[in-house]
């Protein structure tokens, strides 16, 4: 046999991994010893001891067992006679809101977060050039009803507004990061 790079480098591999019983450079077909039975010829195996081969494990099933049942609950209202039901119209708004227009305001409704305190603005969609102008926001102290309601007024009238709902003091996560809670409306337009 003549002898190339590619040879020596088989050969190298082979003893690296078991010498030639690895490569079935024995001549007896069965990449082992020789000493294979008949009914291990043709299946797959995988070397586990030095020069025994030992068949491919082969894939079993579990037996069914029975999943841990999810519980989810729902943010606890303060009033159980709370009987208005806020539907959720964007999954990423956390604190659902009714807008109402009036003549250059908006009054908004949403329903009682935790004890937090809120704020509200009124974001002017008209586009403008250059850096946009800080949202003026409303302070709205914590309430204890059912649902929170406040206006905002000196709006221009038939101009296009986002109202943005915040509630600041919702905790904060171990990094300090404050938690998420906010809502907010689609595009309005106040009379």
């Amino acid at each position: 046999m003549r002898r190339t790079g590619i040879a020596i480098t088989l050969a190298t591999a082979s003893l690296a991994l078991g010498g030639c019983a690895a490569l079935s450079m024995n001549g007896s077909g069965s990449g082992g010893d020789g000493a294979g039975t008949t009914a291990e010829l043709g299946k797959p195996w995988i070397l586990v001891d030095q020069g025994k081969a030992t068949p491919a494990p082969s894939t079993t099933t579990g037996k069914p067992t029975v999943s841990p049942s999810i519980s989810v609950s729902a943010t606890p209202t303060p009033d159980p006679g709370c009987t208005k039901l806020w539907p959720r119209t964007d999954w990423r708004v956390f604190i659902p809101i009714e807008v109402t227009v009036g003549t250059g305001s908006v009054k908004i409704e949403w329903p009682t977060q935790y004890d937090s305190n809120y704020r509200v603005t009124a974001v002017p969609q008209q586009l403008i050039s250059g850096a946009q102008p800080e949202p003026t926001w409303k302070a709205v102290a914590a309430g204890t009803g059912c649902t929170m309601t406040t206006t905002i007024t000196g709006l221009t009238s038939g101009a296009p507004y986002i109202v943005w709902l915040d509630a600041p003091n919702t905790g904060r996560d171990v990094d300090g990061t404050r938690h998420l809670y906010s809502g907010r409306s689609g595009v309005i337009y106040p009379k």
